[in-house]
């Protein structure tokens, strides 16, 4: 797989626009993020450590923070959303129920902490 632009060109519009949302957001967090890999998807790289991934799979849209500790943070503002699924070290949600902004904006600064305390 390629890089985050190249996977977004491969996916249909409404994978697209929640996977970009999810993206630029993280963006925003981390502006200094760059496109890479994490565990041979394509993710956003901070200071050499993966950040997020955020991937179609058969049945959900997965996000991948490379974090149990970062999913266990945001674990308790998801559980009240319907049509979001939260495992061990991943995010699962349809296009149609977004995760909040507020609890990406938090997995993801959980997941900043942890790569710059590193």
């Amino acid at each position: 797989m390629g890089t985050i632009d190249d996977y977004l060109a491969e996916q249909n519009q409404a994978d697209r626009d929640a996977i970009d949302r999810i993206y630029a957001i993280a963006r925003r967090e981390a502006p200094d993020a760059e496109q890479g890999k994490g565990y041979g998807m394509p993710a956003l790289v901070h200071r050499g450590k993966p950040l997020l991934s955020v991937m179609r799979a058969k049945k959900h849209i997965g996000v991948y923070p490379f974090s149990q500790d970062a999913v266990a943070a945001v674990t308790g503002a998801l559980e009240e959303h319907p049509g979001i699924g939260i495992d061990k070290g991943t995010i699962r949600f349809q296009p149609e129920h977004p995760i909040p902004t507020e609890a990406l904006e938090s997995l993801i600064r959980a997941r900043l902490s942890q790569i710059d305390g590193a």
